[in-house]
């Protein structure tokens, strides 16, 4: 069940769903906001909470509309492309062998057979940056499940679009945006932290909190960090 509910000039849409926590969630690229709440939570009580948040919902849209967008990627020689933070040029080579993507100091080399579409020339690169990620995020993982006392069944990496990682509690299941893979190190990190924690407290409330500040005492400058990134160019949904 969707419906709609305002806060002055803030539209709040909302799902009711057999969940057992309200979570209040703000996405790009123009800050609309969602509320997803327990289908036995009336709309009233869900309209007092979200007023209880007008604050950090309002944070929330001006971080989102003022970050800065990726132009349109082209997948062509000398294009702006980014590994870890750092900026890297690209190189198309066309050979007739199969698709590979290597780093090489400044440069992204990319080799593609001839005539290759730019559509699949950036599926060959989207692939690549999936693969570096996984190879970051699972040593990643493996290091903080003793710390926080967790286990994780599975890590997803794939094309997110409203958000850079998930958790699944049920499954003990985490997912991570394959952009992460452009943004520095510790920003990964810090996501992964993030969804990990969320198997020992599922919403953003003062234990969440309490637990990042205990392990990770730098977590919100590495938040504010990579809200302030680049973020893909597209209309993204949810």
């Amino acid at each position: 069940m969707g419906t709609e509910i305002r806060l002055g000039d803030i539209a709040v849409d909302v799902e009711l769903k057999d969940i057992k926590n309200v979570h209040l969630s703000v996405y790009p690229p123009t800050g609309r906001v969602r509320i997803a709440a327990p289908s036995r939570m009336s709309l009233d009580t869900i309209r007092v909470f979200a007023i209880s948040k007008l604050g950090w919902i309002k944070r929330q849209q001006a971080i989102i509309r003022s970050q800065e967008r990726e132009t349109p990627r082209e997948f062509i020689d000398r294009e702006s492309h980014y590994l870890w933070g750092r900026r890297y040029l690209l190189e198309v080579v066309e050979r007739n062998a199969p698709p590979a993507v290597e780093s090489d100091h400044n440069r992204l080399i990319l080799g593609v057979r001839p005539e290759t579409s730019e559509e699949r020339r950036g599926e060959i690169v989207e692939d690549w940056y999936r693969e570096q990620l996984r190879a970051a995020a699972v040593p990643l993982v493996a290091r903080w499940e003793p710390v926080l006392g967790v286990r994780v069944n599975r890590v997803f990496v794939q094309r997110m679009k409203t958000k850079w990682g998930g958790c699944n509690p049920r499954t003990r299941n985490i997912r991570l945006n394959t952009d992460l893979a452009k943004k520095p190190r510790g920003c990964l990190e810090y996501i992964v932290v993030h969804e990990l924690v969320h198997l020992i407290e599922p919403t953003h409330n003062a234990r969440f909190v309490a637990i990042m500040d205990a392990h990770m005492p730098q977590w919100r400058s590495l938040r504010d960090q990579l809200n302030r990134l680049p973020v893909r160019h597209e209309e993204w949904g949810y």
